[in-house]
C-alpha cells in the first residue's frame, strides 16, 4: 500500500466528529445540490433524528431526506413543537438537537422554541427556509427576516448566500452550539441555494471540513490556576461555606466532579432549578432546590454563609430575590462560568473563574488535595448545627387529605413508584412545575427537562416525545396542568404516529394554577382570567388521539392509576388528575422581597 492510499483511507474519519459515524461518501462522479450537500452534513455529524414540518422553502432539503435512510425525520403538527422536541432530546442526551422549519410563517412559530433554548445554553442547530436569495428584501410569499427576528435569542446565525459555502457554514454551526457556553444557531438557507448544484471538480464525492477555526470565537477552557488556588484558600478558611451549583454544571458533564467536591470539603450544597439531579436528593449534606419555590433551609444558608462556591450558575432574579437584600449581608464569592458575561453580572464576584466547569472543580479538587490546610472542624460542626435547625421547619410538608386530590401527593407517589427505574420527568411551567422540582428526588443529572429561563408553557409533551425517541426503554413521564398540555395538545397525533409512547400527568385544578396563586397573594384575591371555564374532557380528547385516557377524582386511586399508566409500556397515557384548586406552592418569596423573606404557608399570609 502507498502512502496516498493509506492516506485517502484516513481522511474520511479525521473529518468526523469524534464519536459520530463516517458520512457516506458521495458518488465517484456527479454533483450535489444544496440540499443533499446538507443532508451530508447532517449525517457527518452524527445526528440521529430531526423534528420538522415541511412547507415550499424546504421542499428540496425534504426531498433529499427521503432518498436516505440513515437520518430519521420526526413530522410535528407545529414548528413550536419541533424546536421543543428536539431541545428536549438534547437536554436528555448532550447531543445536539436538530430541527428544521420553513420560511415565514414556520420560523416564525419556531422563535418560542429558539427561545426557550437560548435562556437555558441548550446545544441546538435550527435549519430555516428562506425565500430565494433574489426575492429577499421584496416582501415575497412566506418571507421574513430570519436573521434580524432571531439575532437576539440565538447564540449565532447564518444567512447562506452561497452554496459553496454551507458545508463549512454547518461546521462552525455544529461547533458553536457544542463548545463553550452551549446554545441554539440558526442556519438560514435560500430555496434556490438548497436547489442548486456544487460542480464536483474533484470527483472525491463529498467531503465535510475536518476542522473549523474562527478568529472571533475561541471559548476558554482552562480556568487560571492563580484564581483556583486563591478560590481553594478562601474555601479552606470559611466558617460558613456553601456551595450553588446551576445548569451549567449538568451542561459541562461535570455532575461526578461535583459530587467528589462536595464529599471531599463536607460542606453544604444546593442546586437550582435547572441544576436539579447534579447533587443526588438522598444526599445529606444537600439542602433541596433554593429560590423564590426553594427550601427554608437551602435560602437561609444562601443568605447567611460567608463564602459562596457558585458553580455554572448566574444568580437569577428567582435565585436571588431582590440583589438590595442578597448584598445587604457581606459574604465572599467565588464564581466559576464557562461565560464570562455571566460573572458579576448580577451580583459583584470576589474571585471569578473561567472556564469549563468539569476542568476547574477537578483542578480545585486536585489542589485542595495537595492543600497543608483543612477546614475549621468546629465551625463547620456549628454551621451544620445551624442548618439543621433551618431544616426542623420542614418546609415541604402538607396535609394530607382523604377528600381531595393533593398535588404533592401525587409527585411524591410517582417517586415511590419511579424512583429504582430510569425515569425521565419532563414538566410544563407554573405550580406543577415546582411541585414537581420539590417533590420528585432526582438522583441523576438530565432526568429532569423543564423550561428554567423563558418558563415556557407547551414544552412538556414535546420533551417527553423528544426524549422517548432517544431513550425507548426508560420511562418518560410529563407532568402538566389543564393550561399547559393545551400550548402543544396537537403533539398527541406525532407520539401515535412515532410509537412513542410516553405518559402524561395532568394536574388539573381548573386554573392558572400559578396565575391564581399570586393573584392570591398580591391581586387581592382578584381572580382576572386565570378560571379555565371551558375544559376539554381529557380523557375523551386522549382516545380521540388514539391513546389511552384515565380520570382520577379520589386520592385513593392515584396510585393504582400511575400503576396501570405504568403497564400499559407501549401506550401513551393521559391521566387527568383532578387537584386541590385551592392548593399553593410554599415556601414561596413574593416579587420584589429577598431571599430569606419566605412564605412558608398559609399560616403566615
Amino acid at each position: 500500500m502507498d502512502m496516498n492510499t493509506a492516506d485517502a483511507r484516513r481522511a474520511p474519519q479525521a473529518t468526523q466528529p469524534q464519536n459520530s459515524p463516517q458520512a457516506p461518501a458521495g458518488p465517484a462522479s456527479g454533483d450535489l445540490n444544496g440540499s443533499e450537500i446538507l443532508v451530508r452534513c447532517l449525517q457527518a455529524e452524527g445526528v440521529k433524528y430531526l423534528w420538522g414540518y415541511p412547507g415550499g422553502a424546504v421542499l428540496y432539503i425534504y426531498d433529499a431526506l427521503y432518498k436516505q435512510d440513515s437520518i430519521q425525520h420526526v413530522l410535528v403538527r407545529h414548528e413550536q413543537a419541533a424546536v421543543h422536541a428536539a431541545d428536549g432530546y438534547a437536554r436528555a442526551t448532550g447531543d445536539v438537537g436538530v430541527a428544521l422549519v420553513t420560511s415565514g410563517p414556520g420560523v416564525t412559530n419556531a422563535v418560542t422554541g429558539i427561545a426557550t433554548a437560548y435562556m437555558d445554553s441548550i446545544p441546538m442547530v435550527i435549519v430555516t427556509g428562506q425565500v430565494p436569495t433574489p426575492a429577499i428584501g421584496l416582501d415575497a410569499f412566506q418571507e421574513c427576516d430570519t436573521v434580524g427576528i432571531t439575532r437576539p435569542i440565538v447564540k449565532h446565525n447564518f444567512l447562506v448566500k452561497d452554496v459553496r459555502d454551507l458545508a463549512m457554514t454547518l461546521k462552525k454551526a455544529f461547533h458553536i452550539a457544542r463548545t463553550g457556553r452551549p446554545g441554539p444557531v440558526v442556519v438560514d438557507i435560500p430555496k434556490d441555494i438548497s436547489m442548486t448544484k456544487l460542480p464536483n471538480t474533484a470527483g472525491n464525492g463529498f467531503e465535510y471540513p475536518k476542522a473549523v477555526e474562527m478568529r472571533s470565537y475561541n471559548p476558554v477552557k482552562k480556568g487560571h490556576s492563580g484564581q483556583i488556588r486563591k478560590a481553594v484558600a478562601l474555601l479552606l478558611a470559611a466558617k460558613r461555606p456553601y456551595i450553588y451549583t446551576g445548569g451549567g454544571v449538568i451542561l459541562g458533564e461535570a455532575s461526578a466532579e461535583l459530587r467528589e467536591l462536595t464529599k471531599l470539603l463536607g460542606y453544604p450544597v444546593t442546586n437550582t432549578l435547572m441544576g436539579l439531579g447534579a447533587t443526588p436528593s438522598s444526599d445529606p449534606q444537600f439542602l433541596g432546590m433554593l429560590g423564590m419555590h426553594g427550601t427554608y433551609e437551602a435560602n437561609m444558608t444562601m443568605q447567611h454563609c460567608d463564602v459562596l462556591l457558585a458553580v455554572g450558575a448566574r444568580f437569577d432574579d428567582r435565585v436571588i430575590g431582590n440583589p438590595k437584600h442578597f448584598g445587604s449581608v457581606e459574604r465572599k464569592i467565588i464564581h466559576v462560568d464557562i461565560d464570562p458575561s455571566s460573572i458579576s453580572k448580577r451580583v459583584r464576584v470576589d474571585i471569578p473563574i473561567v472556564g469549563d466547569v468539569k476542568d476547574v472543580l477537578q483542578e480545585l479538587i486536585h489542589q485542595i488535595k495537595e492543600a497543608q490546610a483543612r477546614p475549621d472542624a468546629n465551625a463547620i460542626n456549628a454551621w451544620w448545627s445551624q442548618i439543621n435547625e433551618w431544616r426542623r421547619r420542614e418546609c415541604l410538608a402538607f396535609k394530607p387529605s382523604t377528600e381531595v386530590i393533593k398535588p404533592q401527593m401525587v409527585v411524591d407517589t410517582l417517586w415511590r413508584l419511579t424512583k429504582d427505574r430510569d425515569t425521565y420527568i419532563t414538566s410544563d411551567v407554573g405550580q406543577h412545575q415546582m411541585w414537581a422540582a420539590q417533590y420528585y428526588r432526582f438522583e441523576q443529572p438530565r432526568r429532569w427537562i423543564n423550561s428554567g429561563g423563558l418558563g415556557t408553557m407547551g414544552v412538556g409533551l414535546p420533551y417527553a416525545m423528544g426524549i422517548k425517541l432517544a431513550k425507548p426503554d426508560s420511562d418518560v413521564f410529563c407532568i402538566t396542568g389543564e393550561g399547559s398540555i393545551q400550548m402543544c395538545i396537537q403533539e398527541l397525533s406525532t407520539c401515535l404516529q412515532y410509537r412513542t409512547p410516553v405518559k402524561v400527568i395532568s394536574l388539573n385544578n381548573r386554573y392558572l394554577g400559578m396565575v391564581r396563586q399570586w393573584q392570591e397573594l398580591d391581586y387581592g384575591k382578584r381572580y382576572s382570567h386565570s378560571y379555565m371555564e371551558a375544559l376539554p374532557d381529557f380523557v375523551k380528547l386522549a382516545e380521540a388521539y388514539g391513546h389511552v385516557g384515565l380520570l382520577v377524582e379520589k386520592p385513593g386511586d392515584v396510585e393504582g392509576a400511575l400503576k396501570e399508566a405504568m403497564r400499559l409500556k407501549d401506550r401513551t397515557v393521559f391521566l387527568d388528575i383532578r387537584t386541590d384548586p385551592t392548593e399553593n406552592v410554599w415556601p414561596m418569596v413574593q416579587a420584589g422581597k429577598g431571599i430569606s423573606e419566605m412564605l412558608l404557608g398559609s399560616e403566615d399570609l
